[in-house]
């Protein structure tokens, strides 16, 4: 038996390396690497892309931004730099999809608390009503952490344009009322390079979806991921 394996020793190795490549091989082809998308203006809905950047298909990021959070506080895009952040819009006194939204927000930001990497911004859509005590109020009642989540309010033209050239993710909403808003369901994930990663239903924890639509416990995944990847 010795004499045999001396004989064919390198046959044997051989055959060795051979079978772990291969089954590598196959379990890569198998189970392919995760991936995340860079999203454009042009990959998106066209009513909730303002018109001067639908045409977009490269290098899009979100732009500059500054606006008043829940303290009184200045919060602009530079608070963000080389963070891996999620965004949504919405308003304090909506009973439709924002309670879920919110609640689902606040779901997050318990799995990222301990994470330097992340943050959470939400922007109101009605910064008229949402003025800095009322955005006060709603984040102690929703158990907002400061540190992690800004709830955001100020100029309704800056909110607008920010939405709809940078998040992509409001409507327009009434014609007779300049910067009206209709926001969407959608939490936005950007990445540490200011760059849209996904859309993700907000209203949708962890149950099924259809074809191309994300939840949120989906989302975790996937901001996961990109704080492995940064």
């Amino acid at each position: 038996m010795a004499s045999f394996l001396k004989k064919y020793r390198f046959f044997i190795l051989f055959f060795f390396i051979f079978s772990v490549v291969t089954i590598s091989a196959f379990y890569s082809v198998l189970k392919p690497e995760k991936n995340l998308p860079i999203i454009t203006p042009s990959d998106v809905n066209p009513e909730l892309v303002d018109s001067t950047v639908q045409h977009v298909a490269l290098e899009h990021t979100i732009g500059k931004f500054a606006f008043t959070n829940q303290n009184g506080q200045l919060i602009s895009d530079k608070d963000y730099e080389g963070k891996i952040y999620v965004a949504d819009f919405f308003f304090t006194t909506c009973q439709s999809i924002c309670p879920k939204m919110t609640n689902n927000m606040a779901w997050l930001q318990n799995k990222i608390k301990n994470n330097p990497k992340v943050k959470l911004v939400s922007f109101s859509v009605t910064p008229d009503i949402d003025s800095v005590p009322v955005l006060k109020s709603y984040a102690q009642k929703k158990g907002v952490i400061d540190s992690k989540w800004n709830l955001l309010t100020g100029d309704k033209k800056e909110i607008y344009y920010l939405a709809r050239k940078s998040f992509l993710v409001v409507k327009t909403g009434q014609p007779s009322e300049l910067y009206d808003m209709v926001h969407t369901e959608n939490f936005v994930l950007v990445d540490a390079q200011k760059r849209i990663r996904g859309f993700y239903d907000g209203t949708n924890l962890d149950g099924p979806t259809e074809p191309g639509i994300k939840n949120v416990q989906q989302l975790w995944e996937d901001i996961q991921f990109l704080s492995q990847e940064n």
